[in-house]
C-alpha cells in the first residue's frame, strides 16, 4: 500500500488503493495539485467531485460539484431498464442527477430517444455535458409533452430514505450533498408514489417503470404499484441478490 493509500485508510476510507490511484491520475503529475486534491478528500468531499468523473456501467460519467454522485448499486436498475427499452423506443429518467442512467440507456439503445429531468438546474447542466437531453423541473413536469403516452421505459433513482433514517447516513453526506437526493418523506416512498402516479400518463400500454428502493421497501412499493393499476411487479436485484429497485408494467 502506497503512502497516500495509507493516509486515506487511516482516515477511514474503505477503498484507499483505488482512491489513491484516481487522485494521482487527476493530479497529472503535479505534486502540489495532488496535495490539494487529497486535502479535499480528507474533508469527506465526494471523490467524483474532486476527480470530475465516476465509472458507471462501464461508462465514464462527468460529475460536477454539487451534483448527486451515481452509486454502483444503481447499476442493476440501469441495466434492467436498458434491457426493457426497445430499439427506437422512448425512455424518461427522472431525478437524473448527472444523467448516469439516461446515459446508459442511450449507450445501450442508441436508436432510442432518451430524455431526463431533474429539479436541480446544476444537475441538468451536468447531464447535458454527458450528452443527455435533459430538462429542469420536478419529475415529469418539464418533459416534452409530445411524449405523453408514448414512453416505453420510465426510470428514476428517486429519494427513498425515510425521515427517521436520515441520521444513519454517512457523516459527510449532508455536509456536501444535502438531503434533496435522499429524503423520501416519512415512509421513504413519498416521491416514489408521486412518480408512479404521474408515470401512468406518460407510459404507453405495457410500458415499464423501474424505480430504485431501499432494502425492506420492496413489498410496500409493490403494493403501491398494484394500487395504481400496474401489473407484473418485479423486484430488481444485483448479482448478489440484494434489492436495488422495483419495476412494473402499465396497462392500456
Amino acid at each position: 500500500m502506497s503512502e497516500l493509500a495509507q493516509r486515506l485508510a487511516a482516515a477511514g476510507f474503505v477503498a484507499p488503493d483505488e482512491e489513491a490511484a484516481e487522485l494521482i491520475a487527476a493530479a497529472r503529475g503535479d505534486d502540489d495539485q495532488l496535495e490539494e486534491l487529497v486535502a479535499r478528500r480528507l474533508t469527506g468531499e465526494p471523490l467524483a467531485w474532486i476527480t470530475g468523473t465516476v465509472s458507471f456501467c462501464g461508462l465514464t460519467i462527468g460529475v460536477s460539484p454539487g451534483v448527486y454522485v451515481p452509486r454502483w448499486h444503481s447499476e442493476a436498475l440501469a441495466e434492467y431498464a436498458a434491457a426493457a427499452l426497445p430499439p427506437g423506443g422512448v425512455g424518461i429518467d427522472v431525478c437524473t442527477g448527472s444523467g448516469a442512467i439516461a446515459a446508459v440507456l442511450g449507450a445501450r439503445r442508441p436508436e432510442a430517444r432518451v430524455v431526463a429531468t431533474d429539479i436541480d438546474p446544476n444537475a441538468v447542466r451536468c447531464a447535458g455535458s454527458n450528452g443527455v437531453e435533459a430538462y429542469a423541473g420536478d419529475l415529469f413536469a418539464p418533459a416534452p409533452q409530445e411524449l405523453r403516452g408514448r414512453v416505453d421505459v420510465v426510470t428514476g433513482v428517486v429519494p427513498y430514505v425515510p425521515t427517521a433514517e436520515l441520521t444513519y447516513l454517512q457523516r459527510d453526506t449532508f455536509t456536501f450533498e444535502g438531503t434533496l437526493g435522499y429524503h423520501g418523506g416519512e415512509d421513504g416512498l413519498e416521491v416514489f408514489s408521486e412518480c408512479a402516479r404521474e408515470a401512468r400518463r406518460w407510459l404507453k400500454p405495457d410500458g415499464t417503470i423501474g424505480l430504485e428502493v431501499g432494502r425492506g421497501q420492496e413489498a410496500t412499493a409493490a403494493e403501491l404499484f398494484e394500487q395504481l393499476g400496474y401489473t407484473r411487479t418485479t423486484v430488481i436485484r444485483d448479482d448478489e441478490g440484494n434489492v436495488r429497485g422495483i419495476s412494473a408494467r402499465s396497462v392500456g
